[in-house]
C-alpha cells in the first residue's frame, strides 16, 4: 500500500479547484489505486484527490462496506425537500465535528478508469459523502457550509489545534 499523507486545513491544495481529468494514463490509475487504498481505513467515509495533494477531480468512498471511486464527478442532483443536519467531520480538519446541513440524497455523474460514464447516488451518509467530496474538488471544506455562528466557533477551534 502506498500511504499518502492527508493534507490539512491551511494547505493551499485544499482551497484550489481541481483540474478535469482529460487523459486516463498511468498516473491517474495510480491515483485511483492510492485513493482506494487510503480510504480503506477505520473511520474513513471518503477521500478526495486534493486531500492527498493531487489537484485532479477524483474521489473514493467507503460507505457501509462498499468502496469505490469516481473520476470527474459532477454533482447533478440533490434532494430539494429532504435534509440532514448531523455532525460532519473531515480528515483535513482532524478531530473536529460540527453540525452541517446537507441534502438527504445526492447523485454524481462521472467516469471510471475505462472512460465509461458512471452514476453514483445515495441517501443519508452516502448522500453526505458525495456532497462533501465534490466540495473538496471545488476547493471547499465542510466548514464553508456551516451557519455563521457555528463557523465562527469552528474556525476558533481550528486556530487552537494548528
Amino acid at each position: 500500500m502506498t500511504y499518502r499523507e492527508i493534507r490539512v486545513i491551511g494547505d493551499p491544495v485544499l482551497r484550489t479547484p481541481c483540474e478535469w481529468i482529460t487523459d486516463i494514463d498511468d498516473s491517474v490509475k495510480s491515483l485511483v489505486e492510492d485513493l482506494l487504498e487510503n480510504v480503506d481505513e477505520e473511520g474513513r467515509a471518503g477521500l478526495a484527490a486534493p486531500q492527498i495533494g493531487v489537484g485532479l477531480r477524483a474521489f473514493s468512498w467507503n460507505i457501509d462496506g462498499e468502496i469505490g471511486y469516481v473520476l470527474n464527478p459532477k454533482l447533478v442532483e440533490v434532494s430539494k425537500d429532504e435534509y440532514q443536519d448531523g455532525d460532519e467531520g473531515c480528515l483535513s480538519v482532524p478531530g473536529l465535528w460540527f453540525p452541517t446541513k446537507r441534502a438527504w440524497y445526492a447523485r454524481v455523474e462521472g467516469i471510471n478508469l475505462d472512460g465509461k460514464k458512471i452514476t453514483v447516488e445515495g441517501e443519508e451518509l452516502m448522500g453526505r459523502c458525495l456532497q462533501h467530496e465534490t466540495d473538496h474538488l471545488e476547493g471547499m471544506l465542510y466548514l464553508d457550509r456551516l451557519d455563521r455562528a457555528t463557523r465562527k466557533k469552528a474556525l476558533r477551534k481550528v486556530r487552537e489545534i494548528m
